[in-house]
Formats: C-alpha cells, sequence, structure tokens
C-alpha cells in the first residue's frame, strides 16, 4: 500500500494543507511543537477512524472551525482509491470511499494497511495488560475483518452484561437475561482466544528472529499467550464466576482479561528454565529493544498474512533509539512507504539514510525540500 497524497482542511493547526508523498521515504523536520505529529495523525486517521492519540473529534478540529475535512489518495494491490473524512463537533464522522459513503470501520481497515510507531511504543513491554490486549486487537484486526468483527460483538456483549451486572437489584429476569449475554460472551470470546493464541505463536517466530538481529544473538526472544480462561473452559468458568460477578458488578473472566508474556534468555538457544519475564525483570534497554521487535514484527505480519506492505509512520522515535537500534530500524524500512518526524535531520544523516523527499514543518506550514 502507498499514500499518494494528502489534503486536509481545517484539521488541528492546519487551515489548509496539500501534500504529494513520495512512495519512499518522507521526513518532516522541524522544531516540537509545530505540526509534525499532527500530519501523521491525519494520514492515520484516514486510514484506520481513529487517532492514534485517542484524541476525540472536536479536539482535532482546527481553533474557530466547526468541522474538518481529511483527504487520502492511496494505492493497494486492488486500485487506486480516495478516501474522505469529516470530522464534526456535534455527530459521528463521515466516512467515504471513493464518494461512497462508509458505515463500518471494517470497510476502511479491510483496505488500507498502516503501523504507527511512537514513543509510546516503546512502553509495550514495561506496562499493564490492557496495553498489551490493545496492541493485539488492532495487529489482529488489520489482518483480519473476520477477527475485527468478532471482538466488536464480544466488546458489545461484554458491556451489556456488566451494565446488567451494575443495575442488578434482585429483579425477576435478570438471571435468564444474563443466560443470554453469557451466551453470547462465549460463543464469540472461544473464537477470539482460539485467534490469538494462533496469531502469538506465528508472531513469537517472526519477532524473535528480528530481536536476534538487532542484539547480535545475544539474547532470544519469545512470546506467550496467558488468556484469562481457555476457549474449553471459558463457559464452565463463567457460570462459576457468576456469584463473584454480581457482587463485583463486572465480568471477571473472558478474553477481555487477556495477556501477552514476553520473555528473554541469553544466547541462541531457548530453554523454559533460563527465560526471564520482560515485563518484570528486563532493563529499560532491553524492554526497549524488546519492543522494537514486536512493532517490526508487526510489519513482517502484516505483510506476509495480507500480501500489501504496510505505510510506517514513525512520530519521533528515533530520538528515543540508541545507535544501534537505529541503525536497525532504519535498515529495516527500505522498501516500504514511510513517513517519519523528526526534529533534525544530523541523526538520518550520520547514518548514511537518504530521504526520498523532505518536508520542513513550522507553525502549521509545511514547505516540501
Amino acid at each position: 500500500m502507498r499514500v499518494l497524497s494528502l489534503d486536509l482542511q481545517d484539521f488541528r493547526n492546519y487551515a489548509s494543507l496539500s501534500l504529494q508523498l513520495h512512495e519512499g521515504i518522507n521526513v518532516f523536520y522541524g522544531a516540537n511543537a509545530q505540526g509534525k505529529t499532527n500530519i501523521l495523525e491525519a494520514v492515520y486517521l484516514t486510514g484506520t477512524t481513529r487517532s492514534h492519540r485517542g484524541a476525540k473529534d472536536r479536539d482535532m478540529i482546527r481553533k474557530g472551525a466547526d468541522e474538518a475535512h481529511l483527504r487520502t489518495q492511496i494505492v493497494t494491490a486492488g486500485g487506486r482509491y480516495r478516501i474522505d473524512l469529516h470530522l464534526k463537533k456535534a455527530g459521528s464522522k463521515g466516512i467515504a470511499i471513493d464518494l461512497l459513503p462508509v458505515k463500518k470501520a471494517g470497510d476502511l481497515l479491510a483496505l488500507t494497511k498502516m503501523v504507527f510507531f511512537s514513543p509510546e511504543d516503546l512502553q509495550i513491554i514495561k506496562t499493564g495488560p490492557a496495553v498489551r490486549r490493545r496492541f493485539l486487537n488492532q495487529e489482529m484486526s488489520r489482518i483480519d475483518r473476520i477477527h475485527l468483527a468478532q471482538l466488536l460483538e464480544y466488546n458489545r456483549a461484554l458491556a451489556q452484561r456488566n451494565k446488567l451486572l451494575k443495575d442488578y437489584s434482585g429483579r425477576s429476569g435478570f438471571e435468564d437475561e444474563l443466560d443470554l449475554w453469557d451466551a453470547q460472551l462465549v460463543r464469540t470470546g472461544e473464537k477470539i482466544i482460539a485467534q490469538r493464541e494462533a496469531f502469538i505463536r506465528k508472531m513469537s517466530v517472526t519477532a524473535a528472529g528480528i530481536h536476534t538481529s538487532l542484539t547480535g544473538g545475544t539474547e532470544t526472544l519469545s512470546l506467550v499467550y496467558e488468556p484469562s480462561v481457555s476457549a474449553a473452559a471459558f463457559s464452565r468458568e463463567l457460570a462459576l464466576a457468576r456469584d463473584r460477578d454480581i457482587r463485583l458488578k463486572e465480568t471477571t473472566v473472558g478474553p477481555h482479561r487477556d495477556d501477552m508474556g514476553v520473555f528473554l534468555e541469553a544466547g541462541q538457544e531457548s530453554s523454559p528454565a533460563g527465560k526471564m519475564d520482560a515485563r518484570i525483570y528486563g532493563s529499560q534497554g532491553q524492554q526497549r529493544t524488546a519492543a522494537l521487535s514486536l512493532k517490526l514484527a508487526e510489519i513482517e505480519m502484516i505483510r506476509s498474512e495480507t500480501g500489501e506492505t504496510p505505510v510506517l509512520l514513525l512520530d519521533d522515535v528515533l530520538s528515543e533509539l540508541d545507535e544501534q537500534r537505529q541503525a536497525h530500524l532504519l535498515k529495516s524500512i527500505r522498501g516500504v512507504q514511510t513517513l517519519i518526524t523528526c526534529t533534525g535531520l544530523a541523526d538520518l544523516a550520520d547514518r548514511g539514510f537518504a530521504a526520498d523527499r523532505m518536508f520542513y514543518v513550522e507553525n502549521g506550514t509545511v514547505r516540501t525540500q
């Protein structure tokens, strides 16, 4: 996949912007707080309908404006497409592909493939399970549209079950209604558990190879699925937890409680006894290297599973990595359309890395170099 152009109107600090992007490496440089990240956010938003920062629609509209318009022209294996996004201060966003309205985000995700990498992603390993679940959900949804539909269905059922638990007052019919939501949770949850297990197994192999290269063979990385409950036992454990769930007013069993273990071992030979849990015992350098391995594995997984090479968005990541990791990252993105933000060009020049197109960003204006 490639993004050919980006057009913005009243988005963040851009009153109007029109950019033609190169199919290779695009570098956006300039001082902090000038609007570099906003450009990457806009591209990602048109490909996923969501801000990587979790921003609300109204907060992305330029101050003084009532709405914002974003448009990208993209090329995929299936052809060339135009994507339009309309943000409103009140009401839901509008999405169109080739001027035809799109009602489901899944239709857009099935078309676009993007990977966003920011300094916050270097915290994937050291933060809590929710961050790793979100990483899994995002990556699996980009690869498998069916998984996205199942995940949305599970989350809707989970929200309704939790609402019912919170509203419980011993009223009649409560148990029957709870049975209905339990059945929906189990039906979709069993599939999600099986899919996550298979995905993590594949990603572990891909990430391990990348990690070996990053560390010069001094460490072995492995990923392990840590489910809240197995698919076979989900129905039984959910029933056993009912009294506890009623007491706590929340669902305590299911894939919404899953985690992914990240383990390191010295050398290239792996054995269960010698593995170290990087989430707890890994140094900051080890945790960052493991996180970088996961993000680079994300690119390879999307490419191998979908046949499309994703667009890579790197937001000020180079400043957070040492020279060895910078060099490996820059080497890994050859052949991948990449949008990079940085404060200066010295780091890239020092690595002998040549950009295909450079953009200087200052106070909401962009000048092509």
